[in-house]
């Protein structure tokens, strides 16, 4: 048995204070300076979890909700309690499945954190049970498993790829927050990347998000596999540059998904350079399915990795919506959106808990629009080429009840 107990929230630092005074800045100022400034604005920003976060708990609690979540990940295994995978990177591709549970108070869009290892279920998202998995063969007998707890029609798999910066206890809570707080029935299931959770290493997460092109592609492969009937595939931050190079590596080599079995692709405040996903995007060709972008003007986590990138825009706070649009995008923009987290880097969980009003709206406004893209506004949410060839509003598929999910604060 495995572990896991609390986390909070944290967030790649220190964008708009770094942009506000960069004409300011020595060009000779080291880039370890920089990184090392951005990580004390962090740590005045958000607590991070300890090294227990994920010590189980067996109490049961009346009115906790039970999730699963099925974990590949690239990640090497930590042997000290209550951790589960480390940030350093492991030989290739393991496995584990984790139950969690989420407390009848649950606020829609936030995490509940332990106050303290292993957590109380009736007021925290505390981990019920984990077990490592060796083998592909034993990965995809747990998806089948948890998919024939769910009716025909609704055995949908959610693939959700974190970003930068982040633990794996965060991107576990996080996707839980996010299976719990949408209505789509579905199965949860997280490909972690070895990432260190330290701002100062952002070079070598992007290293490692490189790294694990071959193996999210074998993750999806192995999803592929199983009876899972539409497949969804949701990344945040620099987890959209792993994703997309892996998609695009599926398409070259003519395994990618069948077309019908795809739900959504959606990219969460993308830490790419907008050229290169326009050159990705082109090698794709107008997919029949657009991806989805979801984008925040005010994001300052992409402002500060725009800064180390040289005043590159990153596609998560590209203006140029329609030029998105055209190359087969649906842009979520949610500027205006009021952040949980102070770098505005997180929105997306919120979109997830706005999803089931807002699916109904989108209903409705789409028996009154014609077949052409169109550019609508909901909740202050701005949804560019709107009425293409889209299924429900990007939203995290809910484990079924006997089961546990997991998730991350605002990471990049």
């Amino acid at each position: 048995m495995i572990y896991i107990s609390r986390q909070i929230s944290r967030h790649v630092g220190g964008s708009a204070i770094v942009q506000t005074k960069r004409a300011a800045l020595p060009s000779a100022l080291p880039f370890l300076a920089l990184l090392l400034a951005a990580a004390t604005l962090l740590s005045a920003c958000a607590d991070r979890p300890g090294a227990d976060v994920l010590a189980p708990n067996l109490t049961e609690a009346p009115g906790a909700k039970p999730h699963t979540v099925l974990v590949a990940t690239t990640r090497a295994r930590d042997p000290r309690p209550g951790t589960l995978f480390s940030g350093e990177r492991g030989n290739g591709l393991d496995f584990a499945t984790v139950t969690l549970t989420v407390p009848p108070a649950h606020q829609p869009g936030g995490i509940e954190w332990p106050k303290q290892a292993p957590g109380n279920p009736a007021t925290d998202m505390v981990v019920h049970e984990a077990v490592y998995r060796d083998t592909d063969q034993e990965f995809v007998r747990d998806l089948n498993a948890q998919l024939a707890l769910l009716p025909a029609g609704s055995r949908n798999v959610l693939v959700f790829v974190h970003g930068y910066n982040t633990m794996f206890s965060e991107a576990l809570y996080r996707l839980t927050q996010m299976a719990h707080d949408s209505d789509v029935p579905g199965v949860p299931v997280l490909f972690s990347w070895a990432s260190r959770g330290k701002t100062e290493d952002y070079v070598y997460d992007n290293n490692s998000a490189t790294a694990a092109r071959d193996n999210l592609e074998r993750t999806l492969s192995l999803v592929a596999s199983s009876k899972a009937e539409k497949i969804t595939i949701m990344a945040h931050s620099m987890g959209n540059w792993v994703t997309v190079e892996a998609l695009r590596q599926m398409k070259i080599g003519g395994k990618g998904i069948p077309p019908n079995r795809i739900g959504n692709v959606v990219l969460a405040a993308p830490d790419i350079d907008v050229d290169v996903f326009k050159s990705q995007l082109k090698r794709f060709g107008k997919p029949e399915k657009p991806f989805i972008v979801i984008i925040s003007r005010d994001d300052k986590a992409l402002g500060f990795s725009d800064f180390l990138a040289g005043g590159k825009v990153r596609l998560g706070a590209y203006t140029n919506d329609n030029e998105l649009v055209g190359l087969g995008a649906v842009v979520v923009d949610m500027t205006n959106v009021k952040a949980m987290d102070p770098m505005n880097h997180g929105k997306f969980a919120q979109l997830v808990a706005l999803a089931p009003s807002l699916r109904g709206q989108l209903a409705a406004r789409g028996a009154e629009v014609g077949n052409q893209p169109t550019n609508i506004e909901l909740d202050g949410i701005h949804i560019y080429g709107f009425n293409q060839n889209i299924g429900p509003l990007p939203a995290a598929p809910p484990a079924p009840a006997a089961t546990a999910a997991a998730s991350t604060a605002a990471a990049q």
